[in-house]
């Protein structure tokens, strides 16, 4: 990234998912980091940030919490449009994780949910903040959950992911899963590949993964394996550039089999061999291998 390129990025998410991860990530990174800012004094930090003579450091993160109101978070959109034309980047990011997930994370580390009190539990604080926070979720231009992650993984993708990204590039995931443990939440689509033939079912392809050349192998053999391949390229050959087009930075694109270690692996591995030769920032994940 250019030196001099200003760029903004705001973190929010549910207590318990991420977010100081994210933001320590960041600032290990050289970006000045602010947690915990009031939204109330976000709009006079970005008259600073945006002034052309700003002595701000040139890329901040910004972390923000439920501890504002419905309200406060009302102007966000807004303000991150008019910080666009002004040509300064700008990410909003979203930290999420499932109730279960961050229930047990609490309960592990006995920390206390700022939402919770005497008269709030802890179950009851965690919906109170997504409902606080609802309008961010939707609003992201990346959302990030982190129910199946560990502390490596999220550090990955956001040097990956976010840091690195250039300005105007978009940062293109392709995932594998499997359905066995849940449907990826942070995906903008998602393709169940549980049709195609499964070499799990042979049982001396049953300990290789879909990027080993036996199960490669095995599943270019099959007829409906190829097709389903290219049917994904052309699809994704067309669409992809509308999203380009509709200023997306981040596109998730998730494919998953029964277990997410053979089919979505492999259509994984391919599809990102085919998509890496053009401009766009490809990344890989295997959430379950």
């Amino acid at each position: 990234m250019n030196e001099q390129t200003r760029r903004l990025i705001i973190v929010s998410g549910l207590s318990g998912a991420g977010k100081t991860v994210v933001l320590n990530t960041l600032e290990d990174l050289s970006y000045y980091t602010i947690d915990n800012l009031p939204v109330s004094l976000l709009n006079e930090l970005i008259d600073q940030f945006s002034s052309a003579d700003s002595k701000l450091a040139k890329q901040i993160v910004i972390g923000i919490d439920a501890r504002n109101t419905q309200d406060d978070f009302s102007f966000l959109p807004k303000t991150i449009s008019s910080l666009r034309e002004k040509n300064i980047s700008t990410d909003l990011v979203f930290i999420e994780a499932s109730d279960d997930v961050l229930t047990k994370r609490f309960s592990e580390t006995r920390r206390k949910h700022p939402l919770s009190s005497d008269e709030t539990s802890l179950t009851d604080a965690i919906k109170l903040e997504r409902y606080i926070i609802g309008e961010l979720a939707e609003a992201a231009d990346l959302a990030i959950d982190t129910s199946h992650m560990q502390l490596n993984e999220l550090r990955d993708i956001v040097r990956n992911r976010i840091a690195q990204r250039e300005d105007a590039t978009l940062s293109l995931q392709f995932m594998s899963f499997g359905y066995k443990n849940g449907i990826p939440k942070d995906a903008d689509f998602v393709f169940d590949l549980r049709c195609l033939p499964n070499p799990y079912w042979n049982k001396d392809l049953r300990k290789y993964s879909g990027k080993d050349e036996p199960i490669i192998e095995f599943l270019l053999k099959q007829n409906d394996v190829k097709q389903m391949l290219s049917d994904l390229e052309h699809f994704l050959e067309r669409w992809i550039p509308r999203f380009e087009a509709d200023n997306r930075s981040y596109l998730s694109i998730a494919f998953g089999c029964t277990g997410g270690h053979h089919r979505s692996v492999f259509i994984v591995e391919q599809l990102a061999a085919i998509f890496s030769s053009s401009d766009k920032q490809v990344i890989i994940r295997h959430r379950d291998l």
